[in-house]
């Protein structure tokens, strides 16, 4: 599981189709269509259990988000 900070993640969730719907403090909650809603923190680095969380909402395999980082 790789450490990255919340704008990271936001920004291949972008990849995917995501996109920025509201934010409230520090949480950004982002939509796609034909995909569940996530809530991502923007923390300067995400813990592995929240980014893990992360992942599974949006249904895709770890392999594959590590891929839309680089």
């Amino acid at each position: 599981m790789p450490v990255i900070c919340g704008a990271t993640c936001v920004a291949a969730l972008g990849k995917l189709g995501y996109r920025v719907l509201r934010q409230k403090g520090s949480h950004v909650r982002l939509v796609a269509p034909g995909r569940s809603p996530v809530t991502v923190p923007l923390h300067g680095e995400l813990d592995r259990g929240t980014l893990r969380s992360i992942i599974r909402t949006v249904d895709v395999g770890v392999d594959e988000f590590v891929a839309l980082l680089g």
